[in-house]
């Protein structure tokens, strides 16, 4: 089909889906170290890691593949498949489905550990609010792995958790930049830790 001078195409808008992923992140991460502080428990966040954490971040996800950003992609799919997949444990461990050791989930943890270092390195090209956020989250990755492998060690869950507070709120910063720069409110993000060479 031929396109007159007369006739434009418009090319579509959309929304940045990160400002609903890292709103999820933040407060299911936050609700997570409550939890882990003593304050709420386990059934409180499960319920919010199935819906908020995990289902709205691969929402997100795909949304983000929409607009072809592939760091957005992944990293929401990702974390929201994990959110999904530890209310799972946390499910299977209400209703002994089958056993699931401190151990196991300790494995688990380190499985997403690893991944985050590939997050981690991508952030840095990106923006410094970005990259503190997974600098805290490989952090608290490390500690809760120690936490949950190492025998006597569970006061690294408790430091994991003042570590990952941190990681909720600099994820809600980063949401807060998203909504409210375009509004005219400047929230400054700070530059890549990593620049393009030119």
């Amino acid at each position: 089909m031929r396109i007159s001078d007369a006739e434009t195409i418009k090319t579509p808008i959309y929304a940045n889906p990160a400002a609903v992923g890292l709103g999820a992140f933040g407060a299911t991460t936050l609700l997570l170290q409550f939890h882990n502080l003593g304050f709420v428990s386990v059934n409180t966040v499960m319920w919010l890691a199935f819906f908020f954490g995990g289902l709205a971040q691969l929402i997100a996800g795909f949304q983000e593949f929409k607009t072809g950003n592939n760091f957005g992609f992944a990293a929401f799919t990702t974390y929201g498949a994990f959110w999904i997949a530890l209310g799972g444990i946390w499910l299977n461990n209400n209703l002994r489905f089958g056993a699931i050791s401190g151990t196991d989930t300790g494995w688990f943890l380190v499985v997403f550990t690893l991944l985050t270092i590939i997050y981690l390195i991508g952030s840095m090209r990106q923006n410094s609010t970005l990259a503190w956020v997974f600098l805290t989250l490989f952090i608290g990755f490390i500690l809760l792995d120690i936490g949950h492998l190492v025998p006597g060690a569970d006061i690294f869950n408790k430091i994991a958790a003042v570590d990952l507070i941190v990681t909720a709120l600099l994820a809600w910063y980063l949401m807060a930049h998203i909504i409210l720069t375009p509004l005219g409110i400047n929230i400054p993000v700070g530059a890549p830790w990593i620049k393009e060479k030119k």
